[in-house]
């Protein structure tokens, strides 16, 4: 079947309206006629389905190859169409329908957006899309194309981990502790009433031998709001907090997130070892079962680093959460590899 390219899009007769009829290629206009993208168009030139006088394959893709992003969209266009699903442009990059229904015949599953494996994430845009796609009754999805033009597709999810049931560990029944101030620091020193150990079973602390306990920063700042802390020398949580900042710049974002998890009963402890602010434990004697960074709102990584954040947290069987603070306010995006 014939059909023209103007040099921004294809035009195919209206004859060719049984592409969109029977697997959702391009928009049917007012005339009757078939105007489609330029990805659709090469992947139906590929098929064998249409043609462009003066423009073969190769011609039209490298003529719009230049245009950014280009080249990757259409891989992930035909990596998706090869996969049997019908898929059309936008809101986002794409939208994608469940096998077997098009336009008109069923609704889009999923919103994707390409990406390169080399472009800068900004968490903001991220989270904002991922709303909106909730908001449609989506799934919001990434598509990421690497050097070598493989893709690797990720889940986004707005995450709200669920606070806890009951504790065995209450916080109203821990006892007040006593503390020694050591740089950023504390410890807390055995007095023969089991207080380490009783630190140790919320999960805080961490032993330097037989009868010291030392305390992590946020331990200590959290110990000291709730009243179940006192340092020698004498320190307020706020006085701690701003001296505890001048060693940590990330202190505060850190401090918001960490109130956070022990507010729902999760019991959140250093991540440094995985790469991450957090490690977070759900149940007493439980693997952790999610890694969490606190990020600004405006916070912009670059996705390489995402994609490592991800395969380390699932190779330790953990979820990946981006804790997203603004103000005060905080949303959890959570970024999971799947398959299409």
């Amino acid at each position: 079947m014939k059909a023209e390219f103007d040099g921004t899009r294809v035009e195919a007769p209206q004859e060719a309206a049984v592409f969109y009829e029977q697997s959702g290629y391009g928009r049917i206009e007012k005339t009757g006629k078939l105007r489609l993208a330029v990805e659709e168009a090469l992947y139906l030139i590929a098929r064998g389905k249409i043609e462009i006088d003066g423009w073969s394959f190769d011609h039209l893709l490298s003529a719009n190859a230049a245009n950014h992003g280009f080249l990757r969209s259409f891989i992930v266009y035909r990596d998706i169409r090869e996969r049997g699903y019908v898929v059309t442009t936008g809101p986002q990059d794409y939208r994608i329908f469940p096998r077997g229904q098009r336009p008109g015949h069923g609704q889009s599953k999923y919103l994707l957006r390409v990406l390169s494996e080399r472009d800068m994430v900004d968490l903001s845009v991220v989270l904002r899309e991922a709303q909106a796609a909730s908001n449609m009754r989506k799934q919001f999805l990434l598509a990421v194309v690497d050097d070598e033009h493989e893709l690797t597709y990720y889940e986004i999810r707005i995450s709200k981990p669920a606070a806890k049931e009951e504790s065995s560990c209450r916080v109203d029944d821990l006892p007040p502790a006593s503390a020694i101030f050591a740089g950023a620091p504390a410890y807390v020193v055995e007095d023969g009433s089991g207080i380490t150990e009783t630190l140790k079973k919320f999960w805080c602390g961490t032993m330097l031998d037989a009868s010291r306990l030392f305390l992590a920063p946020a331990e200590v700042c959290w110990l000291l709001e709730i009243g179940k802390l006192s340092l020698s020398p004498e320190m307020t949580a706020a006085e701690y907090e701003k001296h505890a900042s001048a060693y940590d710049p990330e202190f505060t974002d850190k401090m918001i997130v960490y109130r956070h998890l022990r507010s729902i009963g999760y019991s959140p402890r250093t991540g440094y070892k995985y790469g991450h602010h957090f490690r977070v434990y759900t149940e007493e004697g439980k693997h952790s079962e999610m890694l969490v960074h606190a990020c600004p709102h405006d916070l912009t990584m670059p996705m390489s680093l995402i994609s490592r954040s991800v395969r380390l947290a699932h190779s330790v069987k953990k979820k990946m959460l981006f804790a997203v603070i603004d103000d005060a306010d905080m949303v959890f995006i959570e970024f999971a590899r799947m398959k299409l």
